[in-house]
């Protein structure tokens, strides 16, 4: 196991460290509960749409999507003296007209709330990807996993602008894994 991108289990939990490998990502099921520690950026479906055309077109993107991790949030103001305000998960069904092309250009995991299409299910199993699930309802929670933020593209669209996150601590369920198995299909 790459020792760089696993830290071991405590309480039921998985320590990952991002960037995440395909032997980490292999190693996670359906229901396995993950704290991440590292790199995560933020993007909902306008920004989405502005990646996938600027891929369309051949452009550089504002950052490397091999191995990248995105959390589907727009981040309330912080408050003075923090990083970051409240930053709770976006339905990420949302993304799913988009997400097909991310990931076969190397987006390895998207973090977000609610089922996921097929076309997703699909690319993720055959790119070897996840899909994980933050608790929404807990966004100031989950704001004290965030020890750094920086818009890094689309400042116009304020709260949706791409942010890099620097996170330890965050944690997350695996929703659909490597193999395509999907948590939400064992609901009704």
């Amino acid at each position: 196991m790459d020792t760089r991108s696993t830290d071991g289990s405590e309480g039921g939990v998985r320590k990952i460290t991002m960037p995440l490998t395909d032997g980490v990502i292999r190693g996670l099921s359906v229901g396995d509960f993950v704290s991440l520690t590292g790199v995560l950026y933020t993007a909902r479906d306008a920004a989405h749409k502005r990646l996938t055309e600027m891929l369309e077109r051949g452009e550089e993107l504002p950052f490397s999507l091999p191995g990248s991790a995105v959390y589907y949030a727009g981040p309330s103001p912080a408050r003075p003296g923090a990083v970051i305000g409240s930053i709770g998960p976006t339905t990420s069904g949302r993304m799913d007209a988009y997400s097909p092309a991310l990931i076969s250009r190397g987006l390895k995991v998207m973090i977000g709330k609610g089922r996921r299409g097929d076309a997703v299910r699909r690319a993720i199993a055959e790119h070897c990807g996840l899909y994980l699930v933050a608790v929404g309802g807990a966004a100031a929670l989950i704001s004290r996993s965030v020890s750094g933020a920086a818009v890094i593209a689309f400042h116009d669209l304020g709260t949706e602008a791409i942010r890099r996150l620097e996170v330890g601590g965050f944690r997350a369920v695996v929703a659909i894994d490597s193999r395509g198995r999907d948590i939400y299909s064992r609901l009704p």
